[in-house]
């Protein structure tokens, strides 16, 4: 590893045994595209902290030998031709059937001895869904502008949809099997983590989190993430879904906007024509009407898209009730 070795200790209960966990089937699923750096240190890793679990490692297209290395070092190898991280999270959901899913990049930088206390978090408190939140010591590993970029995102989606994360870009998750099977994976990229956060936040479903350790790259492995065109990826995955999701504030907002610039167009017109009984720019004039009446229709847009987004809603969380909840097992 490049950089100091972290000196920060987790504040979490001492790991669940891996004994307690073997009546549950687990997948550890990692989506990879050009790691044959480090994917055999995260197979691995992963296989001493969940020895009943499989693992396995969708190559999203490589083109170098990470499928090769991952089944040298044990895992279960399969494809995803079309590129983006979110179409492999898409295609892993679809194919894999388990009782539990632990979600990793295949980089080498999260803690591996922290899954089976996500997975314990989760069975304890029947969560569907256990954040992984990074915390480091070593800069290198989380960039100031990443960390920047993370904190804004995560403060718009908590205003928006509720806070109840510090680290919605996180890569490493557990999931229950009904969150994977409810979830539509619509994004193509990294912003599928935004994606999985709101996803549950909108169906109200129990959710946690739990600190881990967040690690440098190892030596010559370069990250995937470009962060503007990345950022500005999930910035408009935050606003489409913030529209999808929430018309009334959404479109609200626009029709508020558009009727206070139509109002500050109107009031030297109104004073005028008080005055004077006469409306001497009658071109502002129209403006300043059809700007309110735009503002009337974007309000309207969102009522409508509003009722919508319930049925929608209703039809969504009534597929997620379809699967069983994650009961504990002696």
């Amino acid at each position: 590893m490049t950089g100091e070795p972290s000196i920060l200790q987790s504040d979490q209960s001492v790991n669940a045994a891996p004994d307690a966990l073997s009546s549950y089937d687990i997948a550890v699923i990692i989506p990879c595209y050009n790691e044959e750096i480090a994917i055999a240190a995260v197979v691995r890793d992963f296989r001493a902290a969940l020895p009943s679990a499989q693992i396995y490692v969708y190559d999203n297209a490589s083109s170098d030998n990470t499928a090769q290395v991952a089944t040298d070092a044990g895992a279960i190898v399969r494809y995803e031709a079309r590129p983006g991280k979110g179409n492999v999270v898409r295609r892993m959901f679809a194919d894999i059937e388990a009782d539990i899913y632990i979600m990793v990049d295949g980089d080498d930088t999260y803690e591996a001895a922290a899954a089976p206390r996500l997975i314990q978090k989760l069975i304890d408190e029947q969560l569907d869904m256990v954040n992984g939140a990074r915390i480091t010591d070593i800069k290198a590993a989380y960039r100031p502008g990443h960390r920047f970029g993370n904190a804004l995102f995560t403060g718009i989606v908590g205003s928006v949809f509720g806070r109840q994360f510090s680290d919605i870009l996180s890569g490493y998750r557990a999931f229950s099997h009904r969150f994977v099977k409810s979830f539509p994976a619509l994004s193509a990229g990294f912003e599928i983590e935004t994606e999985l956060t709101i996803h549950a936040l909108e169906l109200r479903m129990p959710v946690g989190e739990i600190e881990t350790i967040y690690n440098d790259r190892p030596e010559d492995s370069e990250s995937k993430l470009n962060t503007i065109r990345d950022g500005f990826r999930i910035m408009m995955t935050i606003v489409r879904l913030a529209k999808a999701e929430r018309p009334i504030g959404f479109f609200g907002g626009i029709a508020a906007v558009l009727a206070l610039v139509s109002v500050i167009l109107a009031v030297p017109l109104i004073h005028t024509f008080l005055e004077t009984g006469l409306v001497p720019r009658v071109p502002t004039a129209i403006l300043s009407s059809a700007i309110m009446l735009l503002a009337c229709l974007s309000l309207v847009c969102g009522l409508i898209i509003d009722a919508v987004t319930r049925a929608r809603r209703e039809i969504r969380r009534l597929q997620y009730l379809q699967y069983e909840r994650l009961e504990k097992r002696p």
